[in-house]
């Protein structure tokens, strides 16, 4: 048994906010979990093609796109999405404020990956 502060977990930023990884690979648990931030206004083209992920809102508002925009689901605190086929997908916070996600991840992610954001392609690890 351990416990793990979130303050005593860097800030990793990944482009359109931050993500403490609260517990990782290393923690031998089979699943890791972070505690997601994404920046006011900002849309960030994602995908995990090497992890499954749930993010559940614990604080702020947005919206998750499937990959052509065709889908559209509102994030607001007590809700979940689940990419459960390595989805692409676009991840939007409101304009008004920073959405707050706990982010699991299934194998477990190591830590330290980071997303390139660029315009026209999915950032995946």
């Amino acid at each position: 048994m351990f416990t793990r502060s979130i303050d005593d977990v860097e800030k990793v930023e990944w482009g359109n906010g931050t993500s403490q990884r609260v517990l990782t690979a290393k923690d031998n648990m089979g699943f890791a979990v972070a505690h997601t931030v994404v920046r006011k206004g900002t849309s960030s083209p994602l995908e995990y093609r090497n992890h499954l992920e749930a993010c559940y809102c614990i604080g702020g508002s947005g919206t998750v796109w499937n990959a052509d925009r065709t889908e559209r689901f509102d994030i607001t605190p007590g809700v979940i999405y689940v990419l459960d086929k390595h989805d692409p997908h676009h991840l939007e916070a409101s304009d008004d404020e920073d959405l707050v996600l706990v982010s699991i991840f299934n194998p477990p992610i190591t830590g330290d990956e980071k997303h390139v954001l660029t315009e026209g392609g999915f950032s995946a690890y």
